[in-house]
This record gives structure tokens, C-alpha cells and sequence, in this order.
């Protein structure tokens, strides 16, 4: 897929040591779209490892999920890198992800693209990528779980569903593991379903006669460690499915719209189980099989680590480029070659943005790389 990169706003937020938050933008179909990226510390560039899609709801936004459906944690140990993308705005500024027929933005072909962007400059295991959301993130998820399914190993929805006319037409390529969370009380996206969605018990049946899981659960209380939060949840495990799948549901009773488990209480929330954390451990369990997996996209001809630390090291083909130019934030250029290597190592002089400008026989590509100094 040819997409123009182009990379117009770096803001970035550390925690601790290394922790890192990076916010970028991309022009996609004419759009530009904008992404959240957070790298745990114990990052490594030489080690692939997972990647994890966190999608906000409708009306909600990038920055609001992060802290709402809250992976950093997690990450910071487990050592997944997240990346949290906006949906488009539509006029009133309310922001939502097209999916099943509703909208006309190509979300599928975005995060894919997406996904392809981070891989250019961590090293993702692309056997590894999982994608989760919160209500119409949710609704997102499985229209990835059902057009990505070569680059998406497995699925979790928090209050979200499938639309009915969905159902005839998703054939994933491989089974998908789903894990589906929701509040009996919903009053945004029903428990019961209404004409355009299917009901949360439709939706866990639908997919465990998909993965060929067994028919009856393994089911277990969730302990009711906070009875002030006014909900309890169940539980249910549909084992032994094809490719190994499993399909695990969360039935929170009086529960509402709402994320279990998490720092912001917007109704009533189950405060019994972390729904972030299940998720992990969900995802945690599976990974795409060799023959299953559609390859990150193809090497380019300079890769590099962002953000760095005083010296940028570049990876290039050399017999694809012309020459490189590295340019500071006031146009100023601070190092050129044309005699170029496969690995070669530039000093920058100071902490800020700095600009990589790559000439190849075909055309001019210019990246963005922050030095943290």
C-alpha cells in the first residue's frame, strides 16, 4: 500500500528514566491522522516486541483512552509497546471510527497503515499485534478481527458489539481469539441488542461456533472484593478451539458503560477485576502462526530508533540512496553525505526535533527524529 508519511507535530512526555509518550501525525487518504505512541523503558531496539492498539469511543479521543483503558503499567513491565490513534472528527469535533457499514473513512486501511508507521521505527513483532477498544473501539476491534485478521493475532471489546449484517460477512483468515466485556445495564450500547447490533450473549455465541470452541463454559465468579461499586461479574471460558482460540467473556451484572477497573469512575464500574489487565494477560497467550501473519511492511532504505539520546544511528541500504541531509528544527543543515554505509552514526549537538531528509533515485523522503540529549 503506498502511503505518504508525513510527520507534522512531536510532542513528548517521559516517565521515569526512558519512559516515552511520542505524538505524531500522518496524512492518510487525504487526512491527516494523528497517533499516541508509548515505548516502556525496558525497550530494547534489538528484541521485536508486541504492539498493542488501544481505540478511544465515539466522542472520546486518544488522550482520554490512554488514561481510561490505562496499558502503561502493564507495559512498562511486560514490555509491549501501545499505540492509541484518533478517530476523524466529523464537524461538531465528535471523534469515531468507521466500521460495519457506518461512515465513510477507510479506519481498516488507516491502522493497518498505522501499523506499518510504528514498525519503521521500533522493532514490532509483527506475529504480535492485538488490538482492544472501548465501545466504539470496541465495534473497531472486531472489524479489524474480520478484515485485518493477517496482521491482528486477537481481539478484546470493552461495551462493544458486531453489527447484525456483519455477521455474513466476516471470514477472518485464521481463528481469532476474542475476549468481549460488558455491563448488563448498559445504557449506550445494550446487553440486549437492539435492530443494528447484536446482543453481548449473541456475540460470545457467535464467536465461540466460529472458533469451533467448546459449547460449554468453564464459568467462575469474579471475587466481589468491592461491593461499593455496585456490580459483581462472571467469568465464562470457552476452551478448545480451532488453532487453539479460546473465546472469554466478562458478564458484569448491574454493571454499566464503563471500563472495570478503571482510574475514573463515569457510572457505576466494576472495581472487582482490572479489565486492562485481563486483557493483557488475554492477549498475552497468542501470537499468529508463521503462515498466518502478513508481513510488516517492507524494509525502507534508512531505518532508526526515535526518540535518541545524543547520537543518531541510521541503518540504510546505500545503494538505494543518493545522499541524506540532517537538518535542525530551523532549517539549518548540521550533517550531508552522498559516501554512504550500511550503519552510520551522527552526533547531534543539542536536545530537539531534528529532520532527516533521504534522496533516492525515485523521490525525497523526510522523517522526524527527537533527540531527548
Amino acid at each position: 500500500m503506498k502511503y505518504y508519511l508525513l510527520l507534522i507535530t512531536c510532542f513528548i512526555t517521559t516517565f521515569g528514566k526512558s519512559q516515552t509518550t511520542l505524538v505524531d501525525s500522518f496524512l492518510y487518504q487525504g487526512i491527516m491522522r494523528t497517533y499516541k505512541v508509548y515505548v516502556p523503558s525496558i525497550y530494547n531496539s534489538n528484541n521485536a516486541v508486541p504492539l498493542v492498539l488501544n481505540l478511544h469511543g465515539c466522542t472520546s479521543n486518544m488522550d482520554e483512552q490512554e488514561v481510561y483503558g490505562d496499558f502503561r503499567p502493564i507495559a512498562d513491565t511486560a514490555n509491549f509497546i501501545i499505540v492509541h490513534p484518533n478517530g476523524v472528527a466529523d464537524t461538531a469535533g465528535t471523534r469515531s471510527w468507521s466500521c460495519f457499514g457506518i461512515g465513510t473513512i477507510n479506519d481498516v486501511g488507516f491502522l493497518s497503515t498505522l501499523i506499518d508507521t510504528i514498525a519503521l521505527h521500533y522493532a514490532i513483532n509483527a506475529q504480535r499485534i492485538y488490538s482492544t477498544g472501548f465501545s466504539n473501539g470496541g465495534f473497531m476491534s472486531y472489524e479489524l478481527a474480520c478484515k485485518l485478521s493477517n496482521r491482528i493475532a486477537a481481539i478484546a471489546s470493552v461495551a462493544g458489539s458486531m453489527a447484525v449484517t456483519q455477521f455474513l460477512n466476516c471470514v477472518p483468515s485464521h481463528n481469532i481469539p476474542i475476549m468481549q466485556i460488558h455491563g448488563t445495564d448498559d445504557p449506550t450500547v445494550l446487553y440486549a441488542g437492539d435492530v443494528w447490533y447484536v446482543s453481548a450473549d449473541s456475540l460470545v455465541h457467535y464467536w465461540q461456533l466460529k472458533n469451533n470452541c467448546n459449547a460449554n463454559p468453564i464459568h467462575t465468579m469474579v471475587p466481589d472484593i468491592v461491593t461499593s461499586d455496585l456490580c459483581s461479574a462472571d467469568h465464562y471460558v470457552y476452551n478448545n478451539g480451532m488453532q487453539g482460540s479460546t473465546v472469554e467473556f466478562y458478564k458484569i451484572t448491574d454493571g454499566k458503560h464503563t471500563w472495570p477497573g478503571a482510574p475514573i469512575n463515569l457510572s457505576v464500574t466494576n472495581m472487582d477485576f482490572s479489565a486492562s489487565k485481563e486483557i493483557w494477560r488475554f492477549f498475552n497467550q497468542y501470537s499468529l502462526a508463521p503462515n498466518e501473519v502478513s508481513s510488516l511492511t517492507s524494509k525502507p532504505v534508512v531505518q532508526f530508533t526515535n526518540p535518541v539520546h545524543d547520537y543518531l544511528d541510521l541503518f540504510l541500504q546505500p545503494d538505494n540512496i543518493d545522499a541524506i541531509a540532517i537538518l535542525n528544527l530551523s532549517g539549518k543543515v548540521i550533517w550531508e553525505s552522498k559516501r554512504l554505509t550500511n550503519h552510520m552514526q551522527i552526533h547531534l549537538p543539542s536536545s530537539g526535533i531534528y529532520f532527516i531528509h533521504v534522496l533516492t533515485p525515485q523521490k525525497k523522503e523526510v522523517y522526524k527524529v527527537l533527540n531527548l540529549n
